[in-house]
């Protein structure tokens, strides 16, 4: 009978020692699975899709200083287009001219309103004059704020019998600003100032 007891006593501790390892196994195969889920969705969060149709583009977060000097540029660009580019049609340059101006403070306005008391966008509309830029490159030095920059394009002027080809340079300072839907980066040119502007070429139709 004794035999018989300890074969029990011994079958037990056997199927405890086991039960025990089943236990942690379970715990340690939870947890693992819990710090993986964990580091999954960190990754996840650093990610943004862009929506461009019906196709998502996958966006990686990363550091301000990495980004900045891309979002500078392109801002100082963006205000270029808006500004420089001219058409034939009233409402639409009246349209970009504002988009523009939201992204710069009183010193684009004051180029703004010299040119509008000029009489230099009537012209543009009654001449049936095509206005364009073509930026060659952007400088923006994003080491500290505010970030000065300088841009360096061509202004194309097409008018019926001519084309006129300027050299253009400006520079001016980008701070930091809220972002809005009218300033989506959340960059605001100030002491904006053209430093050259001369003519290049003039082409006769």
């Amino acid at each position: 009978m004794f035999p018989k007891i300890k074969n029990l006593e011994t079958a037990f501790q056997h199927v405890r020692t086991f039960c025990i390892v089943i236990v942690i196994a379970a715990f340690a195969t939870i947890g693992f699975m819990h710090w993986q889920n964990r580091i999954l969705s960190l990754v996840l969060q650093k990610r943004v899709y862009i929506l461009a149709g019906n196709t998502a583009w996958a966006a990686t977060a990363a550091e301000k200083s990495v980004y900045l000097p891309y979002e500078a540029k392109g801002q100082v660009r963006a205000f270029h287009d808006l500004f420089f580019n001219l058409d034939p049609d009233e409402k639409l340059n009246r349209r970009n001219l504002s988009r523009a101006l939201d992204l710069a403070d009183e010193s684009a306005r004051k180029v703004y309103d010299s040119l509008s008391v000029s009489g230099y966008y009537t012209a543009v509309v009654a001449g049936n004059i095509h206005q364009r830029i073509l930026i060659d490159s952007v400088e923006v030095d994003t080491r500290q704020e505010p970030y000065h920059f300088r841009c360096f394009a061509r202004l194309q002027i097409t008018r019926a019998t001519s084309e006129v080809v300027q050299n253009l340079v400006t520079e001016g300072d980008l701070y930091e600003a809220q972002r809005s839907d009218n300033n989506l980066l959340g960059l605001l040119i100030r002491h904006w100032n053209t430093t050259e502007n001369k003519v290049l070429t003039v082409s006769n139709h």
